[in-house]
C-alpha cells in the first residue's frame, strides 16, 4: 500500500468561503488520481494539507510545513499535487522539498503533469518547469511595482493605512480624503512643534492635551489604534510629505494636487526646515 497525501494551494483568500473552492476542486482532482492509481495499491490520506491564501514563493506555509513533518516521519509514500506550481514557484525551494522528499523515499507526483522524479529526465523536466513558474512570478512581481510607481507618480494613493487627518479613498477614486475633525488635529501638532522646537516636550503637551493616534476599525470589526503617540510615530507623523501635498515612493518624491485643507502655512514652513533630528532627548 502506497500512503498518498494531498497538498493544495491558493494564492489568495478570495473564494475560500464558498461550499466548493479551489483547494476543493484541486483535493477532488487528486482523490480520482489516486483513485486511477488503486490497481497499485495507492490510497488516499485522510489528513488535510491545505494553504488557502499563501504564497508559492514562499515555504511559509502551515500545510507545507505539516506535509514536510509527516514525511520526515514516514508517515507518507507519495505526495500528490493538482500542478507543480501548487507545491511552490521558487526553483530554490523546489530544491529543497525534493531533497526532503528523497531522504525520506518519497515520490512526488502532478495530476495534470506526467512526471516521476526518481528518473533524472523527469528531475530535469521538472527543473525547467519551476524555472519557468519562478520567471512568470518575478515578472509578475516587476509588472506590478512598475504599475504601483506610475500610478503614485500621478498622485494616487496606492494602499496602506491612512495617515492621521486623512481617510482612505472612496467610491473607487485613488484620492485620500481629508478627515476635517483629525485634519485640525495635524495642523495643531504642526503648529505646536514649530513653536517647541522639541518631539519630547511636543509629546508631553499632546499627553496633556488627550491627543492620541488614529483610531482604525479593522474588516472584521476590531479596533486598533487610540493611543498615546510614542516618539518614532511622532517623527513619522512630522516627517511625512503627504501633509505638504507630496507622495513618496522609494527614493523619489512627486508633488501632486492634492486637496489644499492640511496644506496651511505653518506645514509649508515646516516643509521649509530641516526634519527634527534628536538633540538633548529632545
Amino acid at each position: 500500500m502506497k500512503r498518498c497525501a494531498i497538498y493544495t494551494r491558493k494564492s489568495s483568500e478570495e473564494g475560500l468561503e464558498q461550499g466548493f473552492n479551489s483547494l476543493d476542486a484541486q483535493r477532488e482532482a487528486s482523490e480520482a488520481y489516486i483513485l486511477s492509481q488503486a490497481c497499485e495499491g495507492w490510497v488516499a490520506l485522510p489528513e488535510l494539507y491545505d494553504d488557502g491564501g499563501y504564497s508559492g514563493g514562499s515555504m511559509e506555509r502551515p500545510g507545507l510545513q505539516q506535509l514536510l513533518v509527516d514525511v520526515r516521519a514516514g508517515k507518507i509514500d507519495v505526495v500528490v499535487v493538482y500542478k507543480i506550481d501548487r507545491l511552490t514557484r521558487s526553483l530554490a525551494d523546489f530544491a529543497r522539498i525534493v531533497e526532503t522528499f528523497d531522504a525520506a523515499h518519497v515520490s512526488f507526483v502532478s495530476v495534470t503533469q506526467a512526471f516521476n522524479t526518481t528518473s533524472s529526465m523527469g528531475r530535469l523536466t521538472l527543473n525547467v518547469l519551476l524555472s519557468f513558474a519562478q520567471f512568470e512570478r518575478e515578472v509578475t512581481g516587476e509588472r506590478i511595482r512598475d504599475k504601483i510607481a506610475a500610478s503614485k507618480a500621478k498622485g494616487m494613493w496606492m494602499g496602506g493605512l491612512a495617515p492621521l487627518g486623512y481617510d482612505l479613498p472612496t467610491n473607487g477614486s485613488r484620492a485620500l480624503v481629508v478627515n476635517e475633525a483629525e485634519a485640525e488635529v495635524v495642523r495643531s501638532i504642526f503648529r505646536t512643534y514649530l513653536d517647541l522646537q522639541s518631539v519630547h516636550r511636543l509629546l508631553v503637551h499632546l499627553e496633556q492635551e488627550g491627543i492620541r493616534s488614529k483610531m482604525r476599525v479593522t474588516a472584521k470589526g476590531r479596533k486598533l489604534g487610540g493611543q498615546p503617540f510614542s516618539r518614532g510615530a511622532m517623527f513619522h507623523l512630522l516627517q511625512n510629505r503627504v501633509y505638504v501635498g507630496d507622495i513618496v515612493h522609494k527614493s523619489q518624491t512627486f508633488g501632486v494636487s492634492m486637496k489644499p485643507s492640511l496644506m496651511l502655512t505653518c506645514s509649508i514652513r515646516f516643509r521649509r526646515c530641516s526634519p527634527p533630528t534628536v538633540v538633548n532627548g529632545s
